[in-house]
């Protein structure tokens, strides 16, 4: 294998776009329930789906696996274990490797958390948005207080260790001391990770139709800040725009995505960015409806587009990615990651420099407070 492949992490993302209903701030593919999941014959396309996607990563071994959706804790353990055993017997998997499952209160009780835990799945993240009731009825959730925290309190029962709470702030007449007492519930259960990212008003989706009335942007900084200082206390490290953690317990699968590392993506909608041995980045998609994919699946159409990236795509995209980072990124890793070397983006990286946005040593160069603070600015030097 080429050596600078070996070097490029390889993760696996799984789509599964059913929900018990669609929230209305959500633009991911997702689709409501209406009758039976064709749940067997969806695992079956997404081995079918992995097959096909094999010879495009020169047998590399797979560094991490996230099962997302939609709402994957609504398939069955049984269905979940037939998925990864198919997996398995197609990659090569380290043993130590991560398996997040997303899932919802609501969803799930002891005997599934159980048994996800026994099929291998080693870290759930937890779609909790809120712990007061009359947000998450804003919010349209199928869950209330009372259900999110026994939620997170079976989930521990059942033995897992690594798990993410998934949190919003700026919701509809939000306060700072309402977000704050959100983290505060969260704190008492001493997650290892925390997802906390501010509501936005997307198209397509039911709150952009009719947008609920939110805090103005300077009420909604403050409500950052509060929560910031907040987790600061608590001893949680603000590694990425919207994520911390304790005991750099990060997320591998969104950090590899983050320093712009190589991932498959089986699915409906699913998407994939490989190197390939001659140094090209390709980028292509599955079929976004489901039951467009499930037709599909077994013919090269269950692939919708494939775009190879320019010099100036994968400029911006790097950056796009690892400049999310508090950390920032090495000129090692710009050239590992990209195949071209700084000066490539000298220019843009000077007027940040001056601008304040961005900082520079002899190894790593990273965001400043205040260029995380205007990342949208700061990524738009580097639009060519």
């Amino acid at each position: 294998m080429d050596n600078k492949l070996s070097a490029m992490p390889l993760s696996l993302y799984i789509h599964i776009p059913w929900c018990i209903q669609k929230c209305p701030y959500c633009d991911f593919n997702s689709h409501a329930v209406q009758n039976n999941i064709p749940e067997k014959k969806y695992v079956q396309s997404l081995l079918a789906d992995l097959k096909q996607d094999i010879p495009k990563i020169n047998h590399r071994p797979i560094h991490s696996i996230f099962i997302g959706g939609g709402t994957p804790s609504i398939f069955s353990p049984e269905s979940l274990d037939e998925l990864l055993v198919g997996i398995h017997k197609h990659l090569k998997i380290p043993t130590d490797i991560e398996i997040t499952l997303e899932a919802n209160p609501g969803t799930v009780d002891n005997a599934r958390f159980q048994a996800f835990r026994q099929i291998g799945i080693n870290r759930l993240s937890l779609g909790i948005q809120s712990f007061q009731d009359s947000a998450l009825k804003n919010l349209k959730r199928i869950h209330d207080r009372k259900t999110a925290i026994n939620a997170i309190e079976t989930a521990i029962k059942a033995g897992f260790e690594n798990i993410n709470l998934d949190l919003m702030f700026g919701l509809p007449h939000q306060t700072p001391e309402n977000a704050v007492n959100d983290l505060r519930t969260a704190m008492s259960f001493q997650p290892n990770h925390l997802s906390w990212y501010q509501l936005t008003i997307e198209p397509n989706t039911a709150f952009y139709q009719h947008p609920p009335i939110l805090p103005d942007d300077d009420s909604v900084w403050e409500i950052q800040r509060s929560g910031q200082d907040f987790l600061q206390t608590q001893g949680y490290e603000h590694y990425e725009i919207s994520a911390y953690t304790k005991a750099s317990n990060y997320c591998q699968h969104n950090l590899n995505y983050w320093q712009f590392g190589d991932y498959l993506g089986i699915g409906a909608g699913a998407h994939a960015k490989i190197t390939t041995p001659e140094d090209k980045i390709i980028r292509f998609s599955k079929r976004r409806h489901p039951y467009t994919y499930l037709q599909l699946v077994n013919t090269p159409q269950v692939i919708s587009q494939t775009i190879e990236l320019n010099q100036a795509d994968i400029c911006l995209e790097f950056m796009m990615n690892a400049l999310r980072l508090s950390q920032g990124f090495t000129e090692i890793l710009f050239q590992e990651r990209t195949g071209l070397i700084l000066s490539d983006i000298d220019k843009p990286l000077q007027i940040a420099i001056a601008q304040g946005w961005l900082k520079q040593n002899a190894e790593v160069i990273q965001p400043t407070r205040q260029g995380l603070q205007f990342l949208n600015q700061l990524l738009g030097l580097f639009i060519v």
